[in-house]
């Protein structure tokens, strides 16, 4: 069947992204935040556009095996280093700065926006039409192997994000208010972006940059079930 495999890896990817978008909006304490504020979406996306444009010279004599992931590789390592930067410029010896990470993230958009031009710009027509179906976003290509690999990294990781409510709910009240309720600020921060990154890594890589999700669901579930990270999170991954 060829629905089934793409009907599955949609719910997977969407149920990570909505997720992620929850997790990052309670982090940043920020209705307008999502998974593309740390930079991973960009990031995978440069990463995918050199696959499409370079990869003829970057994967010559790789086993096919990598060759025919080649986009979904360099896509989940671009989305991953853009999230390390943006993580290590805003981290101090005082610990990470929310407001800092989030301008280092507007910073990494801009750059990798303008890689894709210059990819753009050197490509030829199918290397073109190629980076604009991708950058679309589509489920096309799913398989039951992308569903099957999928499935291994981001149910893991959404179950584990859902564990965060209560966390999510004191760094609300400000992360003075989190650090005199016991909780290591700096720890939860790390862990969030990671997981967030991971989660967005994984989907980006396999189904291209699909927008609004992680920005959406999470509003259209806050309405519905209330501001409760312990509820809002699993109800976002349905």
């Amino acid at each position: 069947s060829i629905r089934l495999p793409r009907t599955l890896l949609g719910l997977i990817v969407g149920g990570a992204l909505a997720v992620a978008g929850a997790s990052m909006q309670g982090l940043f304490r920020n209705p307008l935040a999502d998974p593309s504020i740390i930079g991973v979406s960009s990031g995978a996306a440069l990463g995918a556009g050199i696959a499409i444009v370079l990869g003829g010279l970057l994967f010559a004599g790789a086993p096919s095996l990598i060759q025919s992931y080649s986009i979904s590789i360099l896509a989940f390592a671009g989305g991953v280093l853009s999230t390390w930067l943006v993580y290590k410029v805003g981290t101090t010896g005082n610990g990470t700065s929310v407001a800092t990470m989030l301008l280092a993230g507007v910073a990494i958009n801009a750059l990798a926006g303008a890689g894709m031009g210059m990819l753009n710009y050197v490509a030829d027509d199918t290397m073109l039409r190629n980076l604009t179906f991708w950058q679309m976003g589509s489920l096309g290509g799913a398989t039951w192997d992308l569903v099957i690999i999928c499935a291994t990294l981001l149910v893991p990781v959404i179950l584990i994000l859902g564990r965060y409510g209560l966390v999510l709910n004191a760094l609300l009240l400000g992360e003075s208010e989190a650090r005199h309720l016991g909780i290591d600020v700096q720890k939860v921060k790390l862990k969030l972006i990671f997981l967030t990154a991971l989660a967005v890594g994984v989907s980006v890589s396999v189904s291209g940059v699909i927008g609004f999700v992680g920005l959406v669901v999470p509003h259209l579930i806050r309405l519905a079930v209330g501001p409760d990270h312990r509820i809002l999170l699993p109800a976002s991954a349905m």
